[in-house]
């Protein structure tokens, strides 16, 4: 015979309403974790992926540092158009001139002083249309000066100004002759506006002032690197010209300089005349 309190027991049944979220109330369920080969196997899927991602990124960080170095050129374009607007057509002087042996010049006269300190770029005559410092530097340039202290700075500047723009218009007069150059802006012809250089990303072994030369028909008609284009920008520089558009180069042999005044290497000829022909090289 049940006891009153047995009566009340009743056994424990699953139905089918008490399934299956019921039995999940009161099941554990056993998960079974990674093996030692499983979690290898997944390390080297991660790795693999991570080598065939990271050329890319490589490639698209190079593009970007281009595209960035390119706007920078456009925008100190303006500010050189903006001055010969402003200054019934005269272009910004380009004075800033080293001769190599020793002899420097550097006149307080100039869109930009010689050395590519933050306080010279600050104090060229352009600064006053654009007051940022970072247009003046290509993030692809990590080389550095020597400061007036000897110590080794980030250069403040990538970029010059060639020569057949206003150059050495009030630092010697004879130089004109065996140097031409535009001394406003409607002057520009032969080379013509869309061909005449303005300012190009410089290699930063030969640059030594804010101005680049190469040498003209009516100074000796050498082949010989003045001043060197870049090679930081996938074996290329990037160039403005007179019309305010910009461009980027790729060299058919690396820009690497050897010495002043040494001759062309063969593989840079075709490159050579190229720049050139940016270049004034008569007085006509």
């Amino acid at each position: 015979m049940k006891t009153k309190d047995e009566s009340r027991v009743r056994p424990l049944r699953v139905t089918g309403s008490d399934s299956p979220s019921t039995l999940d109330r009161v099941v554990v369920r056993h998960r079974r974790a990674f093996t030692l080969i499983e979690l290898l196997v997944v390390i080297a899927i991660i790795a693999i992926l991570a080598a065939l991602l990271l050329p890319t990124l490589g490639i698209a960080n190079t593009k970007a540092r281009t595209l960035q170095c390119l706007g920078n050129l456009r925008q100190i374009e303006i500010c050189w158009q903006m001055y010969a607007h402003d200054n019934t057509d005269l272009l910004v002087p380009n004075n800033s001139v080293t001769y190599i042996g020793g002899t420097s010049a550097t006149s307080g006269t100039s869109w930009s002083l010689k050395d590519p300190s933050p306080t010279n770029v600050a104090a060229g005559m352009l600064f006053q249309y654009n007051r940022s410092l970072a247009i003046y530097h290509c993030p692809a340039d990590h080389s550095t000066y020597t400061d007036e202290n000897g110590l080794q700075q980030p250069r403040a500047r990538s970029y010059n100004m060639s020569q057949s723009v206003n150059g050495y218009p009030e630092y010697y007069w004879l130089l004109q002759y065996y140097i031409p150059y535009f001394k406003h802006y409607t002057q520009i012809r032969n080379p013509d506006l869309p061909n005449c250089l303005v300012f190009i990303d410089e290699n930063e072994n030969t640059m030594l002032d804010s101005q680049f030369g190469m040498p003209t028909d009516w100074y000796d008609g050498s082949q010989t690197w003045w001043d060197m284009p870049a090679n930081r920008h996938e074996q290329g520089a990037n160039l403005s010209f007179a019309d305010g558009h910009v461009e980027h180069w790729r060299w058919h042999a690396p820009m690497v300089f050897q010495s002043w005044y040494g001759g062309i290497p063969p593989a840079q000829l075709t490159d050579w005349y190229r720049v050139k022909r940016t270049i004034k090289q008569t007085m006509n």
